[in-house]
């Protein structure tokens, strides 16, 4: 059985390449996200919001949009 996903995945590689070209250190980065993944993962276990996305994508979503869009991150 083939399961469909709700994302494309060279749009998740091109966000994952904009990554790695803005850090510095691609172990620092690659921890960040894994961390940040990790850190979802149990903050929304009760969630459904979108079962078929891993949390490892969705962080690096969430961090490319961070980079590319200053402004969403309200501190």
């Amino acid at each position: 059985m083939q399961r469909r996903s709700s994302f494309d995945s060279s749009q998740i590689m091109y966000r994952a390449d904009e990554l790695m070209n803005a850090a510095s250190n691609r172990y620092k980065i690659t921890v960040q996200v894994a961390n940040r993944a990790k850190r979802r993962r149990y903050e929304e276990m009760d969630s459904l919001e979108d079962p078929m996305m891993k949390p490892a994508i969705r962080a690096i979503i969430e961090m490319s949009d961070e980079l590319t869009q200053p402004e969403i991150i309200g501190d």
